[in-house]
């Protein structure tokens, strides 16, 4: 595979470091830079490997991914969460302990990946661990993970941090990523002009929607979902727009969808829509689906260039997911610092056309009139009585990551 300057700095890195973090704005190709290395841990003998992600979503994501890439023949395969998944699966320490002990006994190796909410049930296993890794490292500053993430960090041979929103502590010894104890110095820092520059992502676009109503608690569900299809009718319709919409809740998301008529307006505009929460689960327009299918779907849309969908969402894919072909994202609610930079990542990634044009020299890396998706559109509501706070807030984190250079920088409560 052919790996950009800061992915092969990065793997330079990790191989003359124990322990580190890795900082690489969201499009960055961190998950290829795991899969390398541990490809050359692989190589050289059998391991055990911990691959932990914020959300089950994210996790069987990743399993995806590496096993698109790793040759599996003498590696087990094993997922340690309460999603469904086709791989060996279990949250008991002593099935973990033994499924793992029996593959490193027959001298082949194991890959676990696994959930902040489930890291603790590895350490309870009592394994031994050759190389962990922490995608989206910053939930591990979490009350409940700091302690089983900090376990993993002592007891693993090798432990890298992977983010591009590091959260760090008033205390140098606290939850934060700047106790260097537990999440090793800054390895690699990437700024994301180098990653725009070289044709790896694409520039944010702050666009404000005005909307000439109130919103209240009381109408919110109904004015969030004229406010969607207004922001959708706006949009060139020569083309297939694919639109994340982060919701206010739950609630106002359900009620939206079940208490509106608004999933005929999509389907009368040629939208397929799918949505997900913890509370209700996965669903493909009107049908309960599971998460792998969920994701199946969400992957085999996003790369067909002649699908439209809307996909909704409450704080469940705003981090690490994956999704081809995002071109925008709605805003309807106020997002803290790194989730705010987390859902600007989902729509920066390149179209796939253009990554290959830029690779094959037919277009110029960094001059956006030639792409396909120059940018990626993040939309903000602004209501009569509220939403230019949020606009000035997302232009202010757009601002310090895409000009100044700085990783936004986010304080463990």
């Amino acid at each position: 595979m052919q790996l950009r300057s800061h992915q092969q700095r990065s793997l330079d890195a990790i191989a003359t470091n124990p322990k580190g973090q890795i900082i690489v704005p969201t499009g960055g190709g961190k998950t290829l830079i795991m899969i390398m290395d541990l490809i050359r841990r692989l190589n050289e003998k059998p391991q055990t490997t911990v691959v932990v992600a914020p959300r089950i979503l994210l996790a069987e994501q990743l399993s995806a991914e590496f096993l698109e890439v790793i040759d599996t023949k003498n590696v087990h395969v094993m997922h340690v969460h309460s999603g469904e998944t086709h791989h060996f699966s279990s949250t008991k320490s002593d099935t973990i302990a033994m499924f793992n002990n029996t593959a490193r006994t027959a001298g082949e190796s194991c890959i676990i990946f696994t959930t902040y909410h489930s890291l603790s049930r590895i350490v309870d296993s009592g394994i031994d661990i050759d190389v962990a890794y922490f995608d989206e490292a910053h939930n591990a500053c979490g009350r409940a993970f700091f302690v089983p993430a900090a376990i993993i960090s002592e007891i693993a041979t090798n432990c890298y941090f992977f983010t591009a929103t590091p959260r760090v502590s008033r205390d140098p010894y606290g939850r934060g990523m700047n106790n260097h104890v537990v999440y090793g110095p800054q390895i690699e820092v990437v700024p994301a002009q180098e990653l725009i520059a070289g044709g790896s992502i694409i520039p944010p676009q702050v666009v404000t929607a005005e909307i000439d109503r109130n919103r209240t608690k009381e109408s919110a569900a109904f004015v969030d979902a004229d406010t969607v299809i207004g922001i959708i009718d706006e949009l060139e319709e020569s083309k297939s727009q694919k639109i994340l919409v982060a919701a206010p809740s739950s609630k106002i998301l359900w009620n939206m969808l079940s208490q509106t008529d608004v999933l005929d307006r999509f389907e009368m505009r040629g939208y397929d829509v799918m949505h997900i929460t913890s509370k209700h689960g996965a669903y493909i327009n009107r049908t309960k689906v599971n998460r792998e299918k969920f994701f199946d779907t969400l992957t085999a849309w996003g790369k067909d260039k002649s699908r439209k969908f809307v996909l909704f969402h409450y704080s469940i894919l705003s981090e690490g997911i994956n999704v081809p072909g995002l071109t925008h994202c709605v805003l309807l609610r106020n997002l803290n610092i790194v989730e705010m930079a987390q859902t600007i990542g989902r729509v920066i990634r390149m179209d796939v056309e253009d990554a290959k044009d830029i690779a094959a020299g037919k277009i110029t890396a960094g001059v956006f009139e030639m792409y396909r998706k120059p940018a990626g559109f993040v939309t903000v509501p602004v209501y009569k009585n509220h939403g230019k706070n949020t606009t000035k807030r997302l232009q202010n984190v757009v601002d310090s990551i895409f000009i100044k250079g700085i990783p936004p920088l986010s304080y463990c409560s």
